[in-house]
């Protein structure tokens, strides 16, 4: 599969992937050579982006996703652990919203909001 079908059916440019293969997160054996030099991508590629897209949005950073898929990087336990951690923080990060959310609720509530500006009477 060629680059440009890759990006389009993953939904990234160009750019980033050839930024992914630069950093290692895109590893050569998802890279296919032709007798040209020509360069097609094995058909795992796509799940391959996508678990690292879905990393990307919940937090983790290039660095801790190449860790995780290099061969020599960090352990299944490691990988593991990071993952708890990312949840822990997601969680925490919910129990703020919710209590945000509730605030404002309260606010709400108490009518404070008027056409002379926000909690004068």
């Amino acid at each position: 599969m060629k680059i440009s079908e890759v990006a389009k059916i993953v939904d990234l440019p160009i750019s980033t992937i050839r930024y992914y293969e630069k950093m290692g997160i895109i590893t050569d054996d998802y890279i296919l050579r032709e007798q040209n030099n020509y360069q097609n991508y094995a058909l795992e590629i796509i799940h391959h982006l996508d678990v690292v897209k879905n990393c990307l949005a919940v937090g983790f950073s290039i660095n801790d996703i190449k860790s995780m898929i290099s061969k020599n990087g960090i352990s299944k336990d490691e990988q593991t652990r990071i993952i708890k951690e990312k949840i822990s923080e997601i969680e925490d990060a919910q129990k703020k919203l919710e209590v945000s959310k509730n605030n404002l609720y309260d606010i709400l509530e108490l009518d404070i909001t008027c056409e002379d500006g926000f909690g004068k009477y």
